[in-house]
C-alpha cells in the first residue's frame, strides 16, 4: 500500500502529461524514501489526454488512471482522495510549476503525523518565484481579501501544491461545497477554523506562460466562494466542531487532578468579554441617564449589555456555536442578568438613601464596584448552569484516526472513482525518464 497517493488533475493536457508524469516518476524513485502513487484525474477531457493516460498508467504499477465525465479540479481531488487508501493524500498541477524538491518537506509533516493539512506557498520571504506581474498582483490581491474577509492566515490559498492526511480528509471533504478552484481555498479556511495544523512550504515557482486558466471566471467564481463561506461562518452554518480535535493526542485533552477542563481559557475569555461589556454597558447607562432616573437607565443598560454578554461569552468564552440551543441559553443569561440587577439596583438604592443626591461619578464608581462583586457569580452560574455542557465534552474523545484500522481510509457518502487498469500495448519506459526542463 502506497504511503503517499499525489493527484494529477488534468483537463486537455496530451501534450504536457506524458513529461509532466515521467519527470515526477523519476523524481519519486530517486528521492522519495516510502511507497509512492501517482494518480492522474482526467476531468472530462476532449483530446487524446484519456489515451495518453491510460498508456502511462499501463506503463507503470505507480500510475494510476481515473477518468471523471464532469468537469472541475476540485470534483477531481474529492474523487480521488476520498477512493484512496493511502495515509497521505497529495496535489500538483500538471505544468509541474513548482520545484519537486519541496515534495518530501511537505508531505514529512503528515507522514509524521504533526500537521493535518502542508501547503507549498509563493508568498513565504525565501521563496523564489518567476512570474508576470499581472499574476503577481492577482494573487497577492486574493490572499489579502481571504485575510480581511475570512481572516485566513495562511499566506497562499491558490498554490498548486498541497497535501492532506487521509484520516482528516475523510472529514473535512464532505464539509467542501465548492467543485471548482475554489475548493482548495474552502478547504484550507474551514481547517483553520476548525483549529487544524496548517504546514507551510516555502516553494520555487516559475510561471507557466501557456497556462489555460481563465483568470476572471476563476477570480469571479472565488469571490463568490469567499462570500457564501464567509457567510456560513458567520451564522455558525458549519458543523466545525467536529474537526475541533479529532486528530492525534492533544494535551487540552488531558485530564489533570483538581483542575477543571479549559478553566484557564474560560477565565481569560471571561474577563476580555467582561471588561468590554461593563464599557459598553456604562457608556449605554450615561445615555439612558440623561432622559431617565437612574434605576430606569440601569435596568435598559443591563439589560441590552446582558444579551450582548450572553452572546460573546457564548461563542468566545465557552465554544458554543450554531443556532442550537441559542434561546435557551440567552433566557438563562437573562436569569443571571436579573441577579445583576438585583445587585446594582440595591447598591442604587442604598447611595440613594445615604447620600439623597449623589453625583453621576459617584453613581459610576458604585455601579462599578457592584458589577465587579457580581462578576464571579456570573461566571460561575454561566459556567455551572447556562453553559454546563462544555464541561461534559472536556472528557478525552475517541481520536477518529483511533477508531480506524491503521492508514485506512474513512467512508465517504461520495461514490468512488473508476480506476481503468487496462490500456493499449504501447508502454513508456518511467524509470530513467529526462525532461529538458530539468536543464540548467
Amino acid at each position: 500500500m502506497p504511503v503517499l497517493d499525489i493527484v494529477i488533475p488534468v483537463y486537455n493536457e496530451e501534450k504536457d502529461l506524458k513529461p509532466c508524469v515521467r519527470r515526477l516518476h523519476d523524481h519519486l524513485v530517486r528521492t522519495f524514501p516510502y511507497p509512492f502513487r501517482i494518480t492522474i484525474a482526467d476531468n472530462a477531457s476532449t483530446d487524446r489526454t484519456p489515451e495518453v493516460a491510460a498508456r502511462l498508467a499501463a506503463s507503470s504499477e505507480e500510475v494510476r488512471y481515473t477518468r471523471l465525465e464532469q468537469k472541475g479540479r476540485g470534483r477531481a481531488l474529492r474523487a480521488v482522495w476520498s477512493a484512496s487508501d493511502a495515509p497521505v493524500l497529495a496535489y500538483m498541477d500538471v505544468d509541474l510549476s513548482t520545484d519537486l524538491n519541496a515534495l518530501l518537506p511537505l508531505v514529512a509533516p503528515l507522514i509524521s503525523g504533526h500537521s493535518d493539512l502542508a501547503i507549498g506557498s509563493r508568498l513565504a520571504r525565501s521563496s523564489r518565484v518567476v512570474r508576470g506581474p499581472k499574476r503577481e498582483f492577482i494573487s497577492r490581491s486574493y490572499n489579502l481579501i481571504l485575510r480581511g474577509s475570512l481572516h485566513a492566515r495562511f499566506s497562499d490559498a491558490q498554490c498548486g501544491f498541497k497535501a492532506i492526511r487521509g484520516d482528516v480528509a475523510g472529514v473535512l471533504l464532505p464539509l467542501v461545497e465548492d467543485t471548482g478552484w475554489f475548493f482548495d481555498t474552502e478547504m484550507l479556511v474551514l481547517a483553520e477554523r476548525a483549529g487544524l495544523r496548517i504546514h507551510e512550504v516555502p516553494v520555487d515557482w516559475v510561471d507557466d506562460p501557456n497556462s489555460t486558466v481563465h483568470l476572471v471566471k476563476t477570480a469571479t467564481d472565488d469571490l463568490k466562494g469567499v462570500w457564501r463561506v464567509g457567510r456560513a461562518l458567520a451564522v455558525g452554518a458549519l458543523p466545525l466542531d467536529r474537526l475541533a480535535r479529532p486528530f492525534g493526542d492533544d494535551p487540552r485533552d488531558r485530564q489533570l487532578t483538581g483542575v477543571p477542563g479549559g478553566l484557564a481559557r474560560q477565565l481569560v475569555g471571561f474577563c476580555v468579554v467582561g471588561a468590554l461589556s461593563t464599557l459598553f454597558y456604562l457608556l449605554l447607562y450615561s445615555g439612558f441617564r440623561t432622559f431617565s432616573g437612574s434605576q430606569v437607565a440601569n435596568a435598559l443598560a443591563l439589560l441590552v449589555s446582558a444579551v450582548a454578554n450572553t452572546a460573546a461569552n457564548r461563542r468566545l468564552t465557552f465554544g458554543v456555536r450554531g443556532r442550537d440551543r441559542a434561546m435557551r441559553h440567552q433566557a438563562q443569561g437573562l436569569v443571571v442578568f436579573g441577579i445583576g440587577l438585583a445587585l446594582t439596583s440595591g447598591s442604587l438604592a442604598a447611595l440613594d438613601a445615604a447620600s439623597g443626591d449623589a453625583s453621576h461619578g459617584t453613581e459610576l464608581a458604585v455601579l462599578i464596584a457592584a458589577n465587579l462583586a457580581a462578576t464571579v457569580l456570573r461566571f460561575l452560574l454561566l459556567r455551572a448552569w447556562v453553559f454546563p455542557e462544555r464541561r461534559s465534552d472536556a472528557a478525552p474523545q475517541p481520536s477518529y484516526a483511533a477508531s480506524q484500522p491503521p492508514y485506512a481510509a474513512p467512508q465517504s457518502p461520495y461514490p468512488a472513482a473508476e480506476f481503468h487498469p487496462t490500456a493499449p500495448d504501447t508502454t513508456y519506459d518511467l524509470t530513467h525518464a529526462h525532461d529538458p526542463r530539468n536543464a540548467r
